[in-house]
């Protein structure tokens, strides 16, 4: 999979001054293009779109620096229809605007050619199982929360707080169908899946049945779900789950992740400092893109 990714980026730096089409990448990836984006931004730290807009940015600054064309030319060579489109683009990566750095010489910032490799560590196993799945709902109460990567989510806290144990008590009751109890259902994440971004956050339960007209539902289509089991300190183990079933899974196995829900089902220590949890990802073999 790395030896994949890395064939889409050399095509990416073959381009730099052509029309870059994600279809066309993750064909060469032999992936999907929701699941390059996906596993692009877990693994780069940034999405894909910007990605190329930096080393577009770098690679033009070069030649601003260099005064062998016009600012017109360069924007024009990097698919920018005016010179002032080119110069926010610019300014943007820069911080300093094309026309200045050609009379000031002024410093610019670059983005580095990336290239993926895996680094073994053989510290860590992850349980996971593969599940087939019909189509169920998670019902209980929604949230629009910022991501937070480290650490307690203020928002979600405050959030399951406002919804009452009474309530909650009442929602689990409706659960019949796995992951079992209370669960998480994430949907809607920014592509960029960066720090402050927001996402859908349903608190509530799995379930076959109707959804009560005063709580929110989310139906969930039938498929496959990768499930990982995990446990260890509260909340960064799971934090570092997430992480690792994109960052290292993901690239060791045929699978790829599809649109849906991410689904996560705690359970607490008495102190709460330590947690067992079970994610689940909605997942597709990667032969279905082939």
């Amino acid at each position: 999979m790395l030896e994949r990714l890395n064939a889409a980026l050399d095509h990416i730096e073959q381009r730099l001054d052509a029309t870059i089409d994600p279809a066309e990448l993750a064909r060469i990836a032999v992936t999907s293009e929701y699941h390059l984006r996906r596993m692009f931004s877990a693994l780069a730290g940034m999405p894909l779109s910007e990605y190329i807009r930096r080393r577009r940015m770098t690679v033009a600054g070069a030649e601003v620096l260099s005064g062998r064309a016009t600012l017109l030319d360069i924007a024009v060579r990097y698919g920018y229809g005016s010179a002032e489109a080119f110069a926010r683009a610019f300014r943007a990566v820069h911080g300093v605007g094309p026309g200045q750095v050609r009379r000031e010489g002024a410093a610019l910032r670059a983005q580095p050619r990336m290239s993926f490799r895996l680094v073994v560590e053989g510290s860590n196993s992850m349980r996971y199982r593969i599940v087939q799945r019909d189509g169920f709902r998670v019902v209980g109460k929604m949230a629009r929360v910022p991501l937070v990567h480290e650490g307690v989510n203020p928002a979600i806290a405050d959030f399951i707080r406002g919804i009452g144990q009474p309530a909650l008590r009442r929602i689990e009751e409706l659960s019949d169908a796995e992951p079992d109890g209370i669960i998480s259902a994430s949907v809607n994440l920014d592509e960029s899946r960066a720090e402050g971004t927001e996402l859908d956050y349903y608190h509530g339960v799995a379930t076959t049945g109707a959804a009560p007209e005063d709580l929110d539902c989310l139906d969930v289509a039938a498929g496959t779900w990768a499930v990982f089991d995990s446990s260890g300190a509260f909340p960064q183990a799971l934090q570092g789950l997430w992480r690792d079933v994109f960052t290292e899974w993901f690239p060791s196995n045929p699978y790829q992740s599809r649109p849906g829900p991410e689904l996560l089902r705690v359970r607490l220590s008495a102190d709460a400092a330590q947690a067992e949890a079970q994610l689940w990802i909605p997942v597709e073999t990667a032969a279905t893109t082939r």
